[in-house]
C-alpha cells in the first residue's frame, strides 16, 4: 500500500503486543525492536498533556545514533491522565486496583505520543482520545487484574479486554489510540512521509 515506504525497513520500537497488532493492520512489513533501559523520566515542569510525546522523542533519539540510512523507527509512549495527575502502568496488583477505582464513574484521557524517525526526517505528533467509565465494583476490579495482564497498560487497563466491554461506557477520539496506538493517524502520516 505505502509505495513511498519501501525504501525503508521499518523498525516498531516497542515491546507492545498490541502496538506490533496495530502496525500489522496496516499491512506494511517491520520487525519490532527494543533497546531497553531507555529513561523515561521527565520535567516535572512539563505539562502532562504533552509527557507522551516527550517520551516518544526521547525513544526515538536513543536509536537515532545505531539506525542505518535506509531505516525508520516508529516510537510511541502512551499514558492516561486524569485531573492533572498520570496513571502510567502499575507496579502492582494492588497500584492497579486503586488506578481502577480511582477511574470508575469518571472521564480520562488517553494521550499517545509518537514519533517516526530516519537519519533525514522526523515527524511527531499526539493523540488524545476521551474515556467514560461507568461505576467499576471492587468484585469486577479484583476479577479483572486476577484474570488478565493489567500491570502492562496504562491506567492498569485493556480497552480491547473484558474491562472495556463492562466499564467503558463511551468514548471520544481514536479505540486505537487507547490500546497504544493511534494507527489512522500514524497511516495518514506515513503517507505524506
Amino acid at each position: 500500500m505505502l509505495e513511498n515506504l519501501k525504501k525503508y525497513h521499518i523498525l516498531l520500537a516497542s515491546k507492545s503486543p498490541r502496538r506490533r497488532e496495530l502496525l500489522s493492520e496496516l499491512r506494511i512489513p517491520f520487525n519490532p525492536i527494543s533497546l531497553g533501559g531507555i529513561d523515561e523520566t521527565y520535567p516535572d515542569s512539563l505539562p502532562k498533556e504533552d509527557v507522551p510525546q516527550y517520551l516518544a522523542d526521547r525513544k526515538a533519539d536513543a536509536y537515532l545514533s545505531i539506525i542505518k540510512d535506509n531505516e525508520m523507527i516508529i516510537t510511541a509512549d502512551t499514558l492516561v491522565i486524569k485531573d492533572n495527575r498520570i496513571y502510567g502502568k502499575p507496579h502492582s496488583e494492588e497500584e492497579a486496583f486503586e488506578m481502577l477505582m480511582e477511574l470508575s464513574d469518571s472521564t480520562h484521557n488517553v494521550i499517545s505520543g509518537v514519533c517516526v524517525v530516519t537519519k533525514e526526517r522526523r515527524i511527531s505528533f499526539t493523540s488524545t482520545t476521551v474515556v467514560k467509565f461507568a461505576r467499576i465494583s471492587e468484585e469486577d476490579a479484583r476479577y479483572y487484574i486476577e484474570n488478565f495482564h493489567p500491570l502492562d497498560k496504562a491506567g492498569s487497563y485493556g480497552i480491547q479486554e473484558w474491562i472495556g466491554c463492562i466499564a467503558v461506557e463511551w468514548i471520544k477520539g481514536s479505540f486505537y489510540n487507547v490500546m497504544g496506538l493511534p494507527i489512522h493517524q500514524l497511516y495518514q502520516e506515513l503517507k505524506l512521509f
